[in-house]
């Protein structure tokens, strides 16, 4: 049953992975051909940061899905401790409404976006254009839920008393929530803070409703290459991202490893 299992598991990730595989491989390939390796070559990779309308692009990208990252941890763990406070029924009815957008479709949610900045524009006369600010205020707006939902099992977790421990210790409550409740619950601000900025860097729908003529984000410009032809460029930018993303979780994973052992030490000092 072991060894089963561990076919099954192998079987999965090579299903889930060997696209990326495949592209990685393609992305040292000398000729532009998508089926057939001529030769190993690092040319794309230098073409790659010359291409002035892909580096335009990655850079919109980036600039978009930190900024609008941060605001949405900010906004989103506020609105987590606000939920978190509530009574069982006001929580229940707000959770409702924080998953609507998640299971709302992107198209549904990228056109009623659109259609909210031309009414803030033409009838309150709100002087918004599509470009930055509007793909900002949208990656903001779905990016909220997420954080909500990976920032509020860490505070249920939390035991409440010690934040009023604090308190009575003579803290204010601002000192006490950056002392107390933000490292309790900073493994849950981190994998939102991840999460929301892997679906913003990912995003087209909604930027796609959303961009201004000079600010097309990465996704949207791989899409108006593929009406003609992908270029190995873009396979040698996605296996740049993969590696970044991928050291990034590694480094993560690591750091988080030898904290808990830390702490396991410390919990066994103090046993003794």
């Amino acid at each position: 049953m072991k060894r089963l299992s561990k076919a099954y598991f192998w079987v999965v990730m090579a299903f889930l992975y060997m696209p990326i595989g495949v592209l990685i491989f393609f992305s040292f390939n000398e000729s532009k051909s998508r089926s057939v390796f001529t030769g190993f070559t690092f040319d794309w990779y230098r073409k790659l940061f010359s291409n002035s309308v892909i580096l335009d692009s990655l850079r919109t990208t980036l600039i978009i899905a930190v900024v609008s990252t941060v605001f949405a941890v900010i906004i989103g763990t506020a609105a987590a401790i606000g939920i978190n406070a509530m009574n069982k029924w006001m929580r229940g009815m707000i959770m409702n409404i924080t998953y609507l957008p998640i299971i709302n479709p992107e198209i549904v949610t990228g056109v009623s976006l659109m259609l909210l900045f031309v009414f803030m524009k033409n009838k309150i006369g709100i002087p918004i254009e599509f470009g930055y600010p509007t793909l900002i205020l949208a990656h903001i707006t779905f990016n909220i839920p997420y954080v909500i939902l990976n920032v509020l099992p860490k505070l249920r977790q939390m035991d409440r008393f010690v934040y009023e421990a604090a308190l009575d210790l003579g803290c204010t409550p601002y000192k006490a929530f950056w002392k107390v409740v933000l490292p309790e619950i900073m493994p849950g601000v981190v994998s939102g803070f991840l999460m929301a900025f892997t679906y913003s860097l990912d995003d087209f729908i909604i930027s796609y409703f959303n961009s201004g003529a000079t600010s097309q984000t990465l996704p949207i410009t791989i899409y108006s290459m593929t009406r003609r032809k992908v270029s190995p460029e873009i396979n040698a930018l996605s296996t740049i991202i993969f590696a970044v993303v991928i050291t990034v979780l590694v480094i993560y994973n690591i750091m988080d490893a030898k904290k808990e052992k830390l702490n396991r030490r410390k919990a066994g000092a103090e046993s003794l």
